[in-house]
């Protein structure tokens, strides 16, 4: 899977690696079906603070098209892991999920 990363933010762009290897970890089993992922990092609003840290992330699937899931938090790893979380079930409801062997 590709994963793409930006941000404007310099805060946000040292979670870069992070980044990356956390969207690989949590899509691992969805690799067949989602070849391109982009996530984007950003602070809404830098200089008031409070609950502004966004996270982006668009995946181009085979079978579903372009998903765009967006989430905001107090801080990007929050962000991040819901914008997952979302992402893993928008994916699953979707029923686009490999059949699983039954035993």
């Amino acid at each position: 899977m590709q994963v793409l990363f930006t941000s404007r933010d310099a805060e946000g762009d040292k979670l870069r690696d992070l980044t990356v290897q956390r969207v690989q970890f949590v899509m691992r089993r969805m690799t067949w079906l989602v070849p391109r992922a982009s996530v984007e990092l950003s602070d809404i609003n830098a200089a008031d603070g409070g609950v502004d840290k966004r996270c982006l992330i668009e995946l181009k699937t085979e079978r579903a098209g372009t998903l765009v899931i967006t989430s905001i938090a107090r801080d990007w790893h929050s962000a991040l892991d819901n914008a997952l979380t979302r992402a893993m079930g928008a994916l699953r409801t979707s029923g686009h999920e490999r059949p699983q062997a039954v035993r």
